[in-house]
């Protein structure tokens, strides 16, 4: 046995169908009209292709440090000496004003990759240069307020509230690094 559907002869039964067909048709139009504003939202293509980066690293010998642009901040990439290594994984954790493993900061542990701005006010510490004064840490040191970092970008005297800010990072191959 098969049914019909029709129209249904009570008003107060059509008023209410044709509520909410208009209402659902005023939601389709409104969605249709926003969309464009909704879409201007998004960031341009010329802003995605600087949310990531790839960097090659084979030129960076053991000791060296090179700084990199990434999203308008400087981003340090260190390639650490084995002594730099050690200290950082044999520093004690409770000693640290915000406390992080070596492990937790580095995928490999011969590459430090930080974002180079300091945790304080914003400045941009010294280190990255071997001539440069890298703090009492062989590190990092920001001059402004006094902030020291250690061989893995942590905070370890001065006023700055967190380690440096660790960007995400990938390596793609034993020679390169994407960021971002």
């Amino acid at each position: 046995m098969t049914t019909e559907h029709s129209p249904p002869d009570n008003p107060s039964e059509r008023r209410d169908f044709l509520s909410l067909v208009s209402i659902g048709t005023a939601a389709v139009a409104t969605g249709v009209a926003l969309w464009p504003f909704v879409s201007s939202m998004n960031p341009s293509g010329d802003v995605l292709a600087l949310a990531s980066t790839e960097v090659d690293i084979t030129e960076v010998a053991v000791g060296q440090s090179i700084t990199i642009k990434w999203r308008g901040k400087p981003v340090f990439i260190r390639h650490r000496t084995q002594k730099e290594i050690e200290e950082s994984l044999n520093t004690k954790i409770s000693q640290l004003p915000d406390p992080q493993t070596d492990t937790q900061r580095t995928t490999k542990p011969e590459w430090l990759i930080v974002v180079g701005v300091c945790t304080h006010l914003g400045c941009i510490p010294l280190g990255q240069q071997p001539s440069e004064n890298r703090g009492d840490y062989d590190g990092w040191f920001c001059p402004c307020h006094g902030s020291h970092y250690d061989t893995a970008g942590r905070v370890r005297k001065g006023p700055a509230p967190r380690n440096l800010d660790v960007p995400p990072y990938t390596f793609l191959s034993d020679t390169s690094v994407k960021i971002g």
